[in-house]
């Protein structure tokens, strides 16, 4: 199976004038293939945001490769970056805030259909047809994000992401603000769109017990550093750093 995205010793240090440098994410590699999903797991400041933010390249990456398709991207800018959003998509963690409050839901997930210069008619009913697949009536095109529930703007985030027709969806903590039925629910659309487009996803999350669910393997972020990779199943059952063990112990204990 060929390699759709491939990162080599990916490094990001933040630098402030008058401190000391940070080093937020430090020497991760990884593969992607088509149709995989690879969990990125750790506690709050463990890097995992900023490794999500790097491989879409909302972020500079300060040392290390990025590969998409075995193309280079590590160092595109502004105009050349299109074709990495047109493959690579996020989904986060706060719903309504990913949302501009003064425009309905349709018109943000219409937004790069209208960049593509896609006509208002075919837009609409571009929107009423990813809308659906995502769980929601063509009605909620006319709600803006706080008319709705978390996980119903959660639905429409998604159905912005595959807008574009993605190959890649990051899902950055993306149904830790939700209840457990809602957060159910949105892990099976998720299974189930990536059935229904073929997608690969990177499945950002400190809860174990939904990366074994969803993920066919799995990094373990520490301190910017990937302590530990592996299958689910091996990483919960016989974990090797006593600080996967305390990730495991928190949701299985």
């Amino acid at each position: 199976m060929s390699t759709l995205l491939e990162a080599e010793h990916l490094t990001k240090i933040f630098t402030q004038r008058g401190k000391e440098s940070f080093k937020a994410v430090d020497d991760v590699s990884f593969t992607l293939k088509p149709g995989e999903t690879l969990g990125i797991v750790g506690e709050s400041g463990s890097g995992k945001s900023t490794l999500a933010k790097m491989i879409t390249r909302l972020t500079d990456i300060t040392e290390g490769t990025l590969k998409f398709e075995g193309k280079d991207i590590t160092r595109l800018k502004h105009n050349q970056l299109k074709d990495v959003y047109g493959n690579i998509q996020m989904v986060f963690q706060n719903p309504v805030g990913s949302f501009d409050p003064r425009r309905t839901l349709g018109d943000g997930i219409g937004e790069s259909l209208r960049n593509r210069g896609m006509k208002k008619a075919d837009i609409e009913k571009r929107v009423a047809e990813l809308l659906e697949q995502c769980g929601l009536s063509s009605e909620f095109a006319k709600r803006y994000p706080h008319e709705v529930s978390g996980g119903q703007c959660q639905r429409a985030a998604i159905a912005r992401a595959l807008a574009v027709e993605p190959k890649v969806l990051i899902c950055d903590e993306a149904t830790s603000a939700l209840d457990v039925t809602i957060q159910k629910q949105i892990m099976e659309l998720l299974e189930e769109l990536k059935e229904k487009h073929g997608l690969s996803f990177i499945f950002i999350c400190h809860n174990l017990a939904l990366v074994q669910m969803f993920c066919d393997r799995v990094l373990v972020l520490y301190e910017g550093k990937v302590v530990e990779s592996g299958l689910p199943d091996d990483i919960i059952n016989e974990p090797k750093q006593a600080y996967t063990r305390k990730l495991v112990d928190a949701v299985f204990l």
